[in-house]
């Protein structure tokens, strides 16, 4: 199905400037939304559907990593026989017509081309195919397809022109596409992803305009820090390098976040937070291989934003209390660095503290850096009106 607002898509001009999505209601607060996912991870949409207060009832959901599956029942309701492991196994057929809302991505991968307007044969043999699939065979009223930014220019945009004709023609779905920052929708990160949205039957829809930023990451991190998080020496080394910090591979002390990734913090990449010495510690960097001084290292502009709000008092032998306190009972040019905790990556990315913990620090960073950011999700639920296409049961 074609859209006759093609020509704005991904500019200015799709962008519902004129309303503030914060403020819209709901039509049907009452409804349930049936609700449907693959690629699943941790669970984003369902997340965001819990954090607005709305029903929704899981069909099905899957996902091939067998910790997304652990952190996911862990979170929500769910039965064996509604998860599914591989996509590839898995028939939605049963599905036709039982569900509202389908939610996914799946990786960035080229296409093989057949020839102009191959479209769903052009798909063969990826992960994007196995979505577009589950699309024409339980036929949702509307889908989001979320993926990297990178997919509109991948293979000189190919690989985009072959999935928006896929969406259009061989699912019969009117398709609009944006590229959204979690940064302008709430969450201090700066994280651009494309948002695809397909609905069944015509529609004229706007995505919800930027709001402003009004936390920074400061106001995500925890009060009680495991010490377990504070760097030794080759890592403090590691993130403080100009070269680093220039390519925005690291950052320290920042108001943005970095974008998460699936291989941050415990390889030293993304943000990271430097905590100044009480003048009350006793500890000097020669007694303790977690101080050090700042004039050491490449970088230290984050030694100057106001690190008496960091101050950390590590007197306990396993936590660590961040500390704020006047800026005479600090010395700046002294202190700590740390990595970020699982849960507070998990915040950036919009779950709230409700949200199980329940798989190892490596693996909630991975699952964190490929989750979609959920506010960007509540959102998008209420410039839509999602409860629209919910159910009574």
């Amino acid at each position: 199905m074609r859209n006759k607002y093609s020509d704005i898509q991904n500019t200015k001009a799709n962008l519902d400037i004129e309303r503030d999505w914060r403020l819209l209601q709901f039509s049907h607060p009452e409804r349930t939304v049936r609700l449907a996912t693959s690629f699943s991870g941790i669970g984003a949409i369902e997340h965001a559907f819990h954090r607005l207060g709305l029903n929704c009832k899981i069909q099905f959901a899957g996902d091939i990593d067998a910790n997304c599956k652990k952190s996911y029942f862990a979170n929500y309701g769910i039965s064996e026989e509604q998860w599914h492991n591989d996509v590839h196994d898995f028939d939605a057929r049963s599905y036709k017509g039982k569900v509202d809302v389908l939610v996914g991505g799946a990786p960035c991968q080229a296409f093989s081309l057949r020839g102009k307007h191959g479209g769903f044969e052009d798909t063969r043999g990826t992960l994007f195919r196995e979505f577009a699939r589950l699309v024409i065979e339980c036929q949702p009223k509307v889908f989001i397809f979320e993926n990297v930014k990178g997919m509109l220019s991948h293979d000189k945009g190919r690989t985009w022109q072959v999935i928006k004709e896929t969406f259009e023609h061989d699912c019969g779905y009117q398709i609009y596409y944006q590229v959204l920052n979690a940064k302008d929708y709430g969450v201090p990160q700066s994280r651009d992803r494309i948002y695809c949205i397909g609905f069944r039957k015509e529609t004229n829809f706007k995505y919800p305009a930027p709001i402003k930023l009004t936390t920074t990451l400061y106001d995500y991190l925890e009060q009680n820090i495991d010490k377990k998080y504070i760097l030794k020496q080759k890592g403090a080394h590691f993130i403080t390098r100009s070269i680093n910090y220039q390519k925005s591979y690291t950052q320290v002390n920042g108001d943005i976040a970095l974008c998460q990734k699936r291989n941050q913090q415990f390889n030293w990449h993304g943000d990271f937070v430097f905590h100044p010495k009480l003048k009350s510690d006793p500890s000097t960097p020669e007694t303790d291989e977690t101080l050090f001084r700042v004039s050491e290292y490449e970088e230290e502009y984050y030694s100057k934003k106001n690190p008496e709000k960091y101050a950390l008092d590590v007197s306990e032998k396993k936590l660590a209390h961040m500390t704020p306190v006047g800026s005479d009972e600090i010395d700046a040019t002294i202190g700590r660095f740390r990595k970020l905790t699982p849960r507070e990556c998990l915040r950036l990315m919009g779950f709230d503290d409700s949200f199980k913990i329940v798989v190892s620090d490596t693996e909630t960073y991975k699952q964190s850096g490929n989750s979609i950011v959920v506010n960007v999700l509540m959102a998008l639920l209420k410039q839509m009106d999602i409860t629209q296409y919910g159910t009574e049961i």
